[in-house]
């Protein structure tokens, strides 16, 4: 691979920043161009924001000097609207936007959604079904021969062969289907701008093949020379595994080499420091086999395998280069994926958060309500990147395990920058976070641990020794930011990893005393060990603790403050028991949940896996492993939905039934320890009550309390499609 470059340019750009990224041929003409040099293609309203991938993607590529046009929520159904702003002297850029499309459009039990966060005045159905294809198919069409570069979070998850949940088979990777010359997956700011400057330098886009992030169709069996190629099935476990020498061989071996012709061979010691480099340049230069598309899409057990290799591939700096075939005879083509992107710098995260955002939706959208922006205006993204490796999450496929954090200096001036230039600002910053809001500068001890490391979580099954979880630097931004003049309150709307908070009472205290309003999101995801252990979360004993400092804090804050926990309901592992102990924890609490989802399993995670091949690939995967209990049926996926919401009375007559035939009738009738009555009241089913925040069932819920954004296999990501801050994140915090 080439040395990942910096995505600082050299020099600053001659050309003035545009007011906004032009839409249209007018602006293009306003701004003196005769044609872009990139075009991006997006499924979502064109905010220029660094929370929306667009706008960031876009003001990088005009601060390295190119002319960069948008094309938003085009007509799908035709290439007229892709000629809108002419022909790319580059490429055409295509991406889904913020969200998969698939997830965006449609709910966990596969119904189109009625609206669309991300479109003026919440329009449904702006956007195609998996959109990058449609999207890429038709620029293609617009301008035969243009060079066509995709991206997103729904390129990223869907860059091999993967599950689809929507059709309920194996698909094929998204590079054959979009016809696209390359793909760029996780956080690509450095392949991006290497790309676009070699293909601005005249190279054919077709030799650029050694960028990290990106993945590209080759021949089969082609590969660049010095390289070397390894089956899955030698590496289906964490850390090196050595061939051993047939010791009847009359061959030569590293091990063995051939003897002199005196026969003697003078005995070296070799380093530990050069048997470790060794290693990493031969890994560097190797290539893992996965098994082909064909293979995995008729063997559930093989898909479970790949899954694990992938995963265990993640790390930048250990991680090899992939490779998939897609097809038989003499159509077919390897999916070659290149190493994970390396993680932007801090210098470079102020950098890109830092580049002339007009931080308003595009004039053309005339004051249309757009919910995203609504939701997200206020907020500042400080980090990226989450190493809790939950399997339904999407994050560590697209943004990776190592935190990415920006400095304290960046942060502050774009409060201030908030505070200057938006006219409706009322002093309330709505958020400082991130994937997870207290992962803020959090790393490794040892940088090379961190190189090496294979783990797939560094706080499951416990916190990792070598982690560094000092909340110190957080502590002090949190207080710096609210001291800043003209700043009322700020508040923390992503979601929190408290099993890291209990580690700083400290953190706990400056939280709950300056930075909750009212009620604070946390997710313990369920209260039994057979999911948890499948989800890689903690148990509910973290949970507790937690609760027990909010609460002491709270109370001497002199304030009344809740906690609003989330939970998903069929998560793979989980049984009827399961979710029946999970309904009697929440009552017990009396607490009612308002908004509730179930499992959607998203492209590629591991969850995903488990869902469709009821294995379990945090182990090594077999024929005759460990069967994981997978609830596919709508019946039952609709019960442990309602066991979240007991308390509802439209689903009494389906938690009758359920606790019938678990023999759980003990739990049908009015006593205190019944879940539901044994009758249904006359009349109309009163609609549900809100969720009453732990430990106050007589208090009336303040507004949106425990309403519940809609959960997937993305958990904290890929959900509910309410936007947060987090640049090109296409999911919900935890």
């Amino acid at each position: 691979m080439s040395a990942s470059p910096s995505i600082l340019p050299v020099s600053a750009s001659r050309r003035k920043p545009a007011p906004f990224l032009p839409m249209s041929r007018a602006e293009m003409k306003q701004l003196g161009w005769d044609a872009c040099d990139v075009i991006l293609v997006t499924g979502d309203a064109y905010l220029d924001h660094p929370s929306f991938g667009m706008a960031l993607v876009g003001r990088l590529l005009e601060a390295h000097g190119f002319r960069v046009g948008i094309i938003s929520q085009p007509d799908w159904h035709s290439a007229e609207p892709f000629r809108a702003l002419g022909k790319p002297r580059l490429y055409f850029g295509i991406t889904a936007g913020n969200m998969d499309s698939m997830v965006n459009r449609y709910t966990s039990d596969r119904k189109i959604r009625s609206d669309d966060a991300y479109t003026p005045n919440a329009e449904p159905n702006k956007r195609p079904d998996r959109a990058v294809t449609v999207y890429a198919q038709r620029a293609r069409e617009a301008f035969p021969g243009v060079n066509v570069v995709i991206g997103s979070i729904e390129a990223s998850l869907r860059r091999i062969a993967h599950y689809d949940y929507w059709s309920d088979k194996v698909r094929r990777s998204v590079l054959p289907d979009s016809k696209a010359d390359i793909l760029l997956f996780g956080n690509a700011e450095r392949a991006l701008v290497a790309l676009t400057q070699r293909l601005d330098a005249g190279e054919p886009i077709e030799s650029i093949r050694d960028l990290r992030g990106t993945a590209f169709m080759v021949k089969p069996g082609s590969r660049p020379e010095g390289w070397e190629e390894t089956a899955s099935t030698a590496i289906d476990r964490p850390g090196r595994i050595d061939s051993h020498p047939d010791p009847y061989s009359m061959e030569p071996t590293a091990a063995a080499p051939a003897a002199a012709a005196d026969g003697a061979q003078p005995v070296r010691i070799v380093s530990r420091e050069e048997r470790v480099a060794s290693r990493r340049a031969q890994r560097e230069h190797t290539v893992v086999r996965l098994p082909s598309y064909e293979e995995v899409k008729d063997d559930a057990v093989l898909y479970a395998h790949a899954s694990r290799v992938f995963h265990l591939e993640s790390n930048p700096g250990n991680a090899r280069a992939m490779v998939q075939l897609h097809g038989e005879g003499p159509g077919a083509r390897d999916v070659w994926l290149n190493q994970p992107p390396i993680p932007l710098t801090t210098p470079e995260m102020d950098f890109v958060y830092g580049l002339p955002y007009a931080r308003q939706p595009h004039p053309a959208y005339a004051g249309a309500r757009i919910p995203a922006w609504d939701m997200i205006k206020f907020s500042i993204n400080i980090m990226r990147g989450c190493f809790g490796g939950c399997t339904f999450c999407s994050i560590t496929e697209h943004e990776g395990r190592i935190i990415q954090s920006r400095s304290e200096a960046s942060i502050l001036r774009e409060i201030e920058e908030i505070r200057d230039k938006s006219p409706d600002f009322k002093g309330h910053i709505s958020d400082l976070g991130g994937p997870t809001a207290n992962m803020y500068r959090m790393a490794c001890k040892d940088p090379e641990i961190e190189r090496s490391c294979r783990r797939l979580s560094c706080v499951y099954p416990g916190i990792c020794e070598n982690l560094g979880t000092d909340h110190g630097p957080l502590i002090q931004l949190y207080r710096k930011a609210r001291a800043i003049p003209g700043v009322k309150r700020i508040t923390i709307g992503s979601g929190l990893r408290y099993d890291l908070a209990v580690r700083s009472p400290e953190y706990v205290k400056e939280l709950v005393t300056h930075h909750v309003s009212g009620l604070l999101k946390i997710a313990p995801e369920h209260s039994e060990d057979g999911p948890l252990s499948k989800m890689m979360k903690p148990g509910m004993g973290a949970y507790e603790a937690f609760r027990e400092l909010f609460e002491k804090y709270s109370k001497e804050a002199g304030k009344k403050q809740h906690l609003v926990p989330y939970f998903i309901a069929a998560h793979p592992g989980t049984t009827d028991e399961d979710m029946l102990n999970l309904a009697l924890w929440l009552k017990e609490r009396d607490f009612r949940l308002d908004q509730v989802q179930t499992f959607l399993p998203t492209p590629m995670a591991i969850a995903t896996a488990m869902y469709h091949s009821r294995k379990n690939p945090l182990k090594k995967v077999s024929a005759d492993s460990e069967v994981v209990e997978t609830v596919r049926t709508g019946r039952i996926r609709k019960l442990h939905k309602a066991f979240l919401r007991w308390h509802d009375p439209e689903n009494w007559p389906i938690l009758r039934e359920g606790l019938m035939r678990m023999g759980r009738a003990d739990l049908i009738g009015s006593g205190p320890r019944c879940l539901v009555p044994r009758h249904q009241p006359a009349g109309p089913a009163p609609a549900g009550r809100s969720a009453a925040p732990v430990g106050s069932p007589a208090r009336k819920p303040g507004p949106g309390a425990g309403r519940q954004p809609e959960r997937t296999a993305g958990g904290k990501r890929q959900p509910s499609r309410k936007p947060v801050a987090g640049g090109k994140r296409a999911m919900r915090d935890r």
